[in-house]
């Protein structure tokens, strides 16, 4: 994990465990130039006490001393609740990019159908934070796993039509490990110059990183049965071992999603420089 997280500079982790032990470990991994903000564990049964974080090297990112979890005023509940994960967002800048960072889990419910209460949180939360933009003038990402199941339904639908733009470069990579499902996102509402793009729409740098290409391969299962539990393998065949290395095993070491990833200009020194001719 801190070596996939060690390529880029800027990292939202969901689903990280109550006891930070392990986050704080895969950061002192990182090295003394990474830094960390995490949020509080969510009770109830459906925050599943998890917590989401940002991980960033200090030497590319810096920290704008903006942090918080978005509640949402009454007139604004969804049936009457918050999130069942409350969003987390922080300000961040890079280079001459300066950004409100919102990662989120949505709430993903029964089936992997379209959950009403799943496109009312994602309605909700894109809502809130176009209209801050507004507001603001300020530049927002909202990213995540949103379970979103397969691009032009109802819960896709609900983050686009806020104002907010998922890059077509994204678009075509699922992010589960079958690579069918759309459940994670980056999307943008930006309030940048012309001449100041921090995302080429002709040129673009993005994609979902299959970790599954490089570690824990079929060909490794040897490597790592020793580190099985007797009694999950006991009296399998081969081919029921191997499934358990392939879904089970290997999900629960790094994870079920594969990391989206895009690549960003922060450097508009040029575009300055000529205006200032002009």
């Amino acid at each position: 994990i801190a070596e996939i997280i060690s390529r880029f500079d800027l990292i939202a982790i969901q689903e990280v465990a109550p006891d930070l032990s392990g986050l704080e470990k895969v950061v002192s991994l990182l090295g003394h130039n990474w830094g960390y903000l995490v949020t509080d564990s969510t009770d109830g049964t459906a925050g599943g006490s998890e917590r989401t974080a940002f991980v960033f090297d200090r030497c590319k990112v810096f920290s704008r001393n903006i942090v918080g979890e978005i509640v949402l005023p009454q007139n604004k509940l969804i049936d009457g609740l918050q999130f069942a994960r409350t969003p987390y967002c922080a300000a961040f800048q890079a280079g001459w990019f300066k950004f409100i960072l919102t990662t989120g889990h949505i709430y993903y419910g029964q089936s992997s159908g379209v959950d009403q209460r799943r496109v009312a949180e994602i309605d909700a939360i894109a809502d809130f934070l176009a209209k801050r933009a507004k507001k603001e003038e300020a530049n927002y990402i909202l990213l995540g796993d949103f379970n979103i199941v397969k691009l032009g339904d109802a819960t896709f639908q609900a983050l686009e039509k806020r104002g907010f733009y998922v890059p077509d470069a994204l678009k075509a990579h699922p992010s589960d490990l079958g690579k069918t499902k759309h459940y994670d996102q980056i999307a943008f509402n930006l309030k940048l110059n012309a001449d100041m793009p921090v995302f080429s729409k002709q040129n673009q740098h993005a994609g979902a990183f299959n970790f599954t290409e490089s570690i824990y391969t079929p060909e490794d299962l040897e490597v790592y049965r020793k580190y099985f539990d007797p009694k999950t393998i006991k009296d399998k065949t081969a081919a029921a071992i191997e499934k358990y290395y392939l879904s089970t095993w290997r999900t629960f070491q790094i994870s079920d999603h594969l990391p989206l990833w895009v690549e960003l200009n922060v450097d508009f020194s040029d575009a300055y420089l000529k205006r200032l001719l002009k």
